[in-house]
Order: C-alpha cells, then structure tokens, then sequence
C-alpha cells in the first residue's frame, strides 16, 4: 500500500529465552535463602524488541489515516479526513485546522508542518489511500481517489515536489479509478489498484509509469482489485498483492513475483496457497526476504503474515494469527504488524478473545515477542491501525501508526499514533499479591505477574514489614498475554508472628508501585483442608481469598492461577471449608474464572469444589475448553447444574457420556462435589457419597485448553440447564492430574464440614 523508508534487517537470531516457569517459583528451604538476593535487573527494552511501546504526543485526524510516507524527518498522512487536531482534543475543537484529506508532521515532535495540500474530487468522496517517496528524497508519489490538488487537475496519482510543498505540473498520469498502493525507484512508479486503463492504454489492476508520468512497459494485468506493491532487495522484482486470482493469465491468487522490467510472472503461488477468501494487504521487504499482510473472511482464512525467502521466495513461515493484518514494518531483526489478532491459538500463543492491534515477531522466528502497544477496532470498517512509517529524525527512530482507531493504550488519540526507538518510560504494571500461611513457620508469597508492553523480562523485589530494603529479588519472563503466577516462601518467619509483605516489578529502568501491604500471621499447624488438598496432589488450587482485581492465587505446587473475567463478586463472606471467603457469580454470560495457562487434556483427572445455590437456571460450575474470553467451541471435562438442581458430569470421547444424581442441590446450603475419570470409569460423588458412575468411559476430548469455573457453553450437552452461566458461590476449587479415590473424597468431605 505504500512504500517505507528502509531499515537492515538482522538476522533473526533470538536473544532472549523464555525460562521454565519451574524456575520462576523460588522457596526459602533455610532462612539463610532468605537473606537478600541481588538478581541481574532486566535491561528496559527486552530483546529483540527495539521500539518502546509508549505513545508519544501526536496531532489527530477527524477521519481514517489509510497512508504514511516520510522524508528527512517530516511525515506525510494521507486518508479520508477533513482537519487534524492537537492530543488530547476532541472533533471541532478550536485548536482544529483544515486538513483535506493530507496533511505533514514533524517526526520528531508530532506537530503539523506548514505543507499544507487539498486532494478533492468533482464527485464522490475524495481519499488518499497510498503515499510513496523518491529514493533521493525530492518527490512524494500521491495515490487514491481525486481529481485536483490544491485545486489543480490530477486523476487518481500525483507527484508533488517536497520541498515546495506544490504539484508538479509534468506528472499528469491519467488512472480512472482508486490508486491504492505504491512502490517507487530512481526511475519508475509502480502502483496498484483498481482501475483498467492508464493514459488510455489497458492496464488492469497494476502498472507503472516513469517519473514523468508516461505509461512503462511493465505489464501486471490481475483480475480483481491491486492491494499491494513492492519491490524486493535487489531491484530485479516487484511483488504484487491483492484480491485477484490471475496475473498475466498466471495462476496466483493474491501474490505473484514479477520482473521489474517486463511485469512477466517469475512465481506463481497458485490458488490454494492462500485460501480463497484471502487477500493480501500489504508486502514490504528488504535482504532478509519478502513479508506479506493478509485478510480473510469466513472461516478457515489466513489472516496473518507470510515471510518468503530473498531469492527463490519460497515461503520461511506462516503466522496463523486470525486478525486483518494491514500493514508490517520491518526494523532490526523483527516484523512489526498492525491487526486486530483476536485468536493467535494455531501458533501456540493467546486464544480467541481480546484484540491485540500492534504485535511484532521476528523475521526467522514468527513467535510474538513481547511488544504489544494497543489501540482500539475505531470508526470506518473497525479495522483498527492500517499502516506504518518509520521516520527517523535526531538520532532516534519514530514509528508512526496511522489507522481508524480511537484510543491509543487507553486513552482517546484518533488515527494517528507514533512510538520510538527510546527511551523506554512506561513502567511494568503493579504485581497483584496474595499471601498465606498454610503450614507451620512458612509464609508462601503468591503474585500474578505483571506486564510491559515492551519488556518481557521483569525484576521483582519482595519488600517485608514495611522495610526498604529488597529482602528477595526474583527475575521472571512475563507477556500482556501470559503473566503465570510466581511464587516465594518465606521460612524466616516463627509461629504466631505477623509479616506483611510487598511486591515491586522493574524493567531495569521503570519500576512500578509497590503492591499493597498483605499481612498473613504464620500457621503453627497446618491448615488441615488445605493440607488434604494439596497432599493429594492438586495441581491446581484456587482459594479465592483475594479482596479485589482479577487474580485468583493459585495454593497448589503448580503456580496454575486463574483470572476473574468480568468482575464476579469477590470477598463473600460466607465460605466453605473454613477458607474465610468465596465468589459469588450471577449467570452472567460474561462472568466467569479461567486459568491462566494452557494444558493438554488429561487422560486421567479429578475436579473438586464446593457451592452454594438457589437457583433454578442451572449452569456449569467447571469444566475445560478452547476459550478463556469468549463462549468456548471445545468443551468437555465439565460438571454442569440442570434447572432442578441435578448435577451432571460430561465428557465428550467423540460423543457425548454423561452421568448425574438423580437428587436436587440447589437448596442454599454448601456442598462438595468431585468428578473423576480414569482406567475405572467415570464417577460423580456429591458431599463424600458416590452418586453416579460408570466403567466403560474412560476417555475425553483431546486437544489443548483451560480450566474455567462459573460458566460456559453447554449447547448439544444432556439435559442442558436454560442458562449456561451458573449464579451462586463457589470456593476451594482443585483440579488433579489423577483420580482421588473414595476414601480420599470422602475425608475432604469430612475435614471440609469438620466432621470426625
């Protein structure tokens, strides 16, 4: 869509590893583990990342900003809009200034220029769509839909002289229709779209012309609309993108490679390649290879980035993100892309829910790596960013994100944001802390760790009883979208004693607040329900103690913690199994718990919890699925309440198998429910009884997921209850990678209740 300035690529050698998260639980065996550790703080900016993801103080547009370009360190945007406005103003403020679909910025502070160019139309609505400057920086190459400039006659692509800030009179191409992209060397402007003809010649989709305007030999005729052009490495080729599925009556659906002199097809990607359904968007490349931006609709698309190797340009990888990639941005050894990803599953990443609209991998590596500034989906289309130019200006190199986006990390900024090369001021977020003592003379510290859009690898310092002093300094790898719980135990403690605790987290450079102070008073006996639990082998272990924030603290080995989507009501006094506390759910359906990490399917499993209800809806209390954020499309492993309060416990082995009670428990008072299956079948008890079971099942539905509790899909389940979300209290939720046996369930029951 538009050509950028280019940066060398690096080889895509990753410099950062991502660490066991065994290693990442640290426990104070002897107090003299207790003494103050001094670890290796991070460097702000975790590697490869080189770009900061804090937005900087940049003028707006009142519209969608679908072309950037720059030049000696002035940004030229282009798009549908009609005024630009300071940060931090809204439409129609009075600092606003015409701006008629063009305006030029100041790389390095963000303000308006004094080059100031109308593109309009006769009829229609005028737009800019593709911005492309001269290798030797004189002359900036205009595309979209217009017919003047600054009220001189222009048709769809113009040339206007930087320096003076005017159209030049000798460039006078004639393209009867939208000009959406632009690719441009020393001697030819190369420019796709979705006309037919150009200066009455028959040129169907992709042309070229000289610098004076007059048509080139260069023939890339396709059959559907021109989206994208480059020009690779070595000036031998330019690669074309689109909706199209011929090029020169070539096979190639949405990329073809041509030679840059004659447009001849020198490879092919024939349909099937690409799905259908899939268009590509944007393509930039330089020696490292060439890299492409792809949309889809409807199911089974690509919607993610190619990356094609410099000289046979075979394909390298295939991110399979599903989100609209628009645009990339190469810079020292990563590719940077603007999206709206909403489902990164397929390449081991984050599942189907939040949109993430700015990411980056590396150019050998399609891995995301930690670089994860956001906007908003926006106005228009609800694309969200579109297009990237990277602007360097006094030794620091800006990258400036153009789009339909209204809000930029949070705040309102429309259409136009930039980040840079440093320094790096944002700081990590404040850790989230639960503290407990569950067993005589230790104190287990539990934390969600926090996140920085741009530095993966944190430093926390445990900070006890008010002291200033670090008593624990712990590294630890963290991502916006995988923040495991870390855990430290503090065995320089003595019984009865009361400690409070606090937890910072620093970049190397920003450091964020502490925590706030938790105090626990150290056991003298082991909490005896706890102790079952965790004796038996949880590997997870939610108490739901916490007072507020979206972590559920995770008491088990296993450092497996959830998150509160949606805020359900934490802190309910009226709890089960002595654990002071539980959550409340209202059937919400957007209200529920997940964990945190993603797991295989279990072959053999327990899951354990107690509840309390009067509710005649019904709703799953736990189960495992595909989703963390969204109603999940796999899901089994699940124990759901009916409408008259039967209880059901379901897998699906390739079809559905159930077993139930045939008693009601939505009678407001508490009950411990465990679900078991294994070699010996499936078995349901309810308060330390064996309600329902059955021998021959012992298999479930393979493939990753996640716990989540409170609620889910229960679509083609037995005797689905009317709400798939379940109201009322839960508390003391385990989950074991085996099956408990009766005795085991029943003593639970019995220390849960205080029974002897």
């Amino acid at each position: 869509m538009h050509r950028r300035s280019k940066q060398p690529g690096l080889p895509g050698r990753r410099s950062r590893h991502r660490r066991s998260l065994t290693a990442l639980a640290v426990a104070c065996a002897a107090p003299l583990l207790c003494l103050p550790l001094t670890a290796t703080d991070a460097g702000a900016l975790t590697p490869p990342v080189s770009l900061t993801a804090d937005d900087l103080s940049t003028w707006q547009t009142n519209g969608v900003v679908y072309a950037l370009a720059q030049a000696d360190g002035t940004v030229f945007a282009g798009g549908t809009f009609s005024a630009i406005r300071p940060e931090g103003t809204g439409a129609g403020d009075a600092a606003e200034r015409s701006a008629v679909n063009f305006a030029a910025f100041d790389a390095a502070t963000g303000a308006p220029t004094g080059c100031s160019l109308s593109f309009t139309v006769g009829s229609g609505t005028a737009t800019v769509r593709a911005l492309a400057v001269s290798p030797d920086g004189r002359t900036l190459y205009v595309g979209g839909y217009f017919g003047a400039v600054n009220g001189v006659g222009a048709s769809s692509l113009a040339a206007i002289d930087i320096a003076s800030c005017t159209p030049r009179a000798d460039f006078r191409p004639s393209v009867p229709a939208t000009v959406r992209a632009l690719a441009v060397t020393g001697s030819t402007v190369y420019f796709g779209g979705d006309f037919t003809s150009v200066n009455g010649s028959t040129r169907q989709r992709f042309a070229a012309v000289d610098t004076g305007g007059d048509l080139t030999s260069w023939t890339a005729n396709a059959d559907a609309p021109g989206r994208a052009v480059e020009v690779t490495a070595d000036g031998q080729h330019v690669a074309v993108g689109g909706d199209f599925f011929t090029v020169n009556g070539s096979d190639s659906h949405a990329l073809a490679i041509t030679d840059a002199t004659s447009g001849a097809v020198t490879r092919a990607y024939p349909r099937g390649f690409f799905p259908d359904t899939s268009v590509v968007k944007d393509i930039t490349a330089d020696a490292t290879g060439v890299y492409t931006a792809n949309e889809g609709t409807g199911g089974g698309v690509f919607d993610g980035r190619t990356a094609f190797e410099p000289d046979t340009f075979a394909q390298r990888w295939r991110d399979t993100c599903l989100g609209a990639t628009q645009a990339l941005q190469l810079y020292k050894g990563l590719v940077y892309s603007a999206s709206h990803a909403h489902d990164c599953s397929s390449m081991g990443e984050y599942p189907d829910g939040q949109r993430r609209h700015l990411l980056a991998e590396g150019v050998s590596d399609p891995r995301l790596v930690g670089w994860a500034p956001d906007t908003n989906d926006g106005i228009g289309e609800g694309i969200g960013p579109r297009v990237f130019a990277l602007a360097p200006k006094g030794g620091t190199d800006y990258l400036w994100v153009g789009g339909e986006f209204t809000t930029v990390n949070g705040t309102a900024q429309q259409s136009l944001t930039r980040v840079s090369s440093g320094p790096d001021t944002g700081a990590p977020t404040v850790p989230q802390v639960r503290v407990e003592s569950l067993d005589p003379g230790r104190v287990a510290v539990h934390w969600r760790s926090s996140y920085d859009t741009d530095d993966s690898d944190l430093t926390y310092r445990i900070y006890k009883d008010g002291g200033t002093t670090p008593v624990q300094e712990i590294p630890a790898s963290s991502l916006p979208w995988s923040r495991p719980q870390l855990t430290w135990t503090d065995t320089d403690v003595s019984a009865g004693e009361t400690h409070s605790y606090r937890i910072s987290a620093s970049d190397g450079t920003n450091t964020s607040g502490k925590s706030a102070a938790q105090s626990v008073q150290v056991a003298s006996a082991a909490a005896a329900y706890p102790s079952a639990v965790r004796g038996d082998g949880a590997s997870l272990y939610w108490r739901f103690n916490e007072t507020s924030g979206a972590y559920a603290a995770d008491s088990s080995s296993g450092d497996d913690s959830g998150v509160h989507w949606n805020a359900p009501s934490q802190a309910v006094a009226d709890a089960a199994a002595g654990s002071g506390s539980s959550v409340g759910y209202t059937g919400s359906q957007s209200e529920w718990t997940y964990s945190d990490k993603l797991h295989d399917a279990p072959s053999a499993f327990s899951l354990e919890l107690w509840f309390k209800t009067t509710s005649t809806n019904g709703g799953k209390l736990i189960g495992f699925a595909n989703k963390v954020q969204l109603a999940s499309t796999r899901y089994d492993k699940h124990v759901y309440m009916t409408n008259g309060g039967q209880l059901v416990f379901g897998v699906y082995p390739g079809s559905v198998r159930t077993i139930s009670t045939l008693q009601g428990y939505n009678d407001g008072k508490w009950h411990h429910v465990v679900a078991t299956e294994g070699g010996d079948g499936m078995k349901l008890y309810v308060d330390g009884s064996l309600r329902a079971s059955n021998s021959f099942v012992t298999g479930n539905q393979p493939g990753s997921g996640y716990w989540r509790v409170g609620g889910d899909n229960l679509d083609s389940w037995t005797s689905k209850p009317t709400s798939r979300y379940y109201t009322g209290l839960i508390d003391e939720v385990a989950v074991y990678g085996k099956v408990l046996s009766s005795s085991q369930v029943l003593a639970h029951y019995k220390l849960g209740t205080g029974a002897s």
